[in-house]
């Protein structure tokens, strides 16, 4: 059995990605990342192994694709969670737009931060505001979560 995750490991780690530059699709805490490269770069220190690497996507993949493709990805490595039970070291997945795909992701360091990138600035911990909550497509946790927190 693989050694179990503890939920403030997790915050540490995403913590620890705070100033890191935005830089579409990469995953290199310090130098570049885009919000999935945080969500893999974290995942790479908590679990000691590295997700697989997403094939290459333009800034618009979503809206070309119509897939759900973040939703997809973390529902085979995540475990899917109820949203309004999440807490901090969880993954929340983001509809940035109504009735688009969901394609942005972050981790909560609170009840009511996270910890994200987005274009045009580094990798930062926000507020997760009623503006956030209303575009919550998913929840997540990380697998072998330790429980009786």
């Amino acid at each position: 059995m693989a050694d179990q995750v503890r939920r403030e490991v997790i915050v540490q780690a995403a913590r620890s990605w705070i100033g890191t530059p935005y830089h579409h699709q990469a995953c290199c805490k310090g130098i570049g990342a885009d919000c999935l490269g945080v969500v893999r770069g974290v995942w790479r220190e908590v679990i000691n192994s590295d997700l697989d690497t997403p094939a290459v996507y333009t800034r618009d993949w979503a809206e070309a694709s119509g897939i759900e493709t973040m939703l997809i990805g973390a529902r085979q490595h995540l475990v899917e969670i109820d949203a309004a039970k999440a807490k901090p070291g969880d993954v929340m997945i983001f509809r940035l737009r109504p009735g688009f795909v969901a394609k942005h992701a972050g981790i909560l360091v609170a009840a009511d931060a996270m910890v994200h990138a987005m274009e045009g600035g580094p990798v930062t911990e926000v507020a997760v505001s009623a503006w956030w909550r209303r575009r919550i497509a998913g929840a997540f946790q990380f697998p072998n979560l330790q429980t009786g927190e």
